[in-house]
């Protein structure tokens, strides 16, 4: 059963053009033997496109330098900040655990549109793709994965919220179609805003501020983050 979502701008996906930053080119936060942290720009692709000219991604930048990473989560191309990578394989099957077994947590802030009145609150809606008209996800209460946000008034005007979003699960587009089942879709969103929440911004304003795990060598806590740009 689909549900019914909010009017969102119209993308034809045929007409995208990938032009990935290049400056930092490579934003290295942490470095050890077992892991590599680092802040992804806004724009950049996590692993490569299906498209042959959307092979740049951050996989591919840090291969160039560290040819062992590997990819163990990852960050939607219009969304920025914390990313970790394995250096090895034990490193990288000891995250993958972690992030499957939702040991992990992950912080986000987001600017989304109109003032959300309530100081905190929790988004439990079940998420599945939206085939025809994939990457987009909806809700599905039929055959839709249990997805659960949490969140927190930062500020708030008559226009803008910003928010910190605390996800439970790690669904894909989770933040964004949360968001806009609300009524408070993120600002600069092409798949999920309508036209003027859209053009409100220059891009998402989705960041992963923080990312916390415990670290595959030795099991001790390790927190990283980034600051908002936005």
């Amino acid at each position: 059963m689909r549900s019914g979502l909010l009017s969102s701008v119209t993308i034809d996906m045929t007409l995208f053009c990938y032009q990935p930053p290049q400056t930092p080119y490579l934003d290295i936060i942490y470095q050890d033997d077992d892991i590599l942290v680092v802040n992804k720009p806004s724009g950049l692709l996590s692993v490569p496109g299906k498209a042959a000219e959307h092979w740049d991604c951050l996989e591919y930048r840090v291969k160039l330098v560290l040819p062992t990473a590997r990819i163990v989560h990852r960050l939607d191309m219009a969304t920025s900040g914390v990313m970790v990578l394995a250096l090895n394989a034990d490193a990288q099957r000891n995250l993958n655990r972690q992030f499957q077994l939702r040991q992990t947590r992950k912080q986000y802030i987001a600017r989304v549109t109109g003032r959300v009145v309530a100081d905190h609150g929790t988004v439990c809606l079940p998420l599945i793709c939206d085939w025809p008209n994939r990457p987009r996800q909806m809700v599905c209460y039929q055959r839709g994965k249990a997805s659960v946000t949490h969140y927190q008034v930062l500020d708030r005007s008559a226009d803008v919220s910003r928010l910190m979003l605390t996800p439970v699960t790690g669904r894909s587009h989770q933040l964004r179609v949360h968001m806009q089942m609300i009524g408070h879709a993120i600002l600069g969103d092409k798949f999920y805003a309508d036209a003027a929440t859209f053009a409100a911004a220059d891009r998402l304003q989705l960041h992963a501020e923080l990312l916390s795990f415990q670290h595959p060598a030795d099991g001790k806590p390790s927190i990283f983050s980034v600051n908002c740009s936005f």
